[in-house]
C-alpha cells in the first residue's frame, strides 16, 4: 500500500470519528417538542396509527414530535387554537389538534 493511499486511509477514519462526534453532541443540545409541527413535518412517529417522519397529519398535532433546540420547546409562539385558549410545545405528548 502506497504512502498516499494509507494516508488517506487514515483521514478518512478520523474524519469518520469526528463527524460521529459531532453528531452525537448535536443531538444532546436537542430535544423532542411535541405540538409544534406542521402536518407532515413532525420528526418521528406522531402517536398511534403512525409510521414515522412527516406521518402527522394535522398542524401542531399534540402527539407529533420535532427536535427542537434544548430548552426551547414551551417559548416557541404558535398561534391559539380556534377556541382562542393558548397553544404551547410540550416535552410530553398532548391531546389537542389530534386527527378526527
Amino acid at each position: 500500500m502506497s504512502t498516499t493511499l494509507k494516508t488517506l486511509a487514515i483521514a478518512g477514519v478520523i474524519a469518520a470519528s469526528v463527524s460521529g462526534v459531532a453528531t452525537t453532541a448535536e443531538a444532546a443540545s436537542k430535544e423532542k417538542c411535541y405540538g409544534v409541527s406542521l402536518a407532515g413535518a413532525n420528526d418521528c412517529k406522531a402517536g398511534p396509527g403512525t409510521t414515522c417522519a412527516g406521518s402527522s397529519v394535522t398542524d401542531y398535532q399534540g402527539n407529533a414530535w420535532t427536535l427542537v433546540d434544548a430548552g426551547t420547546c414551551t417559548t416557541i409562539e404558535l398561534p391559539a387554537m380556534a377556541d382562542g385558549s393558548a397553544r404551547a410545545g410540550s416535552l410530553e405528548p398532548q391531546d389537542r389538534d389530534l386527527p378526527a
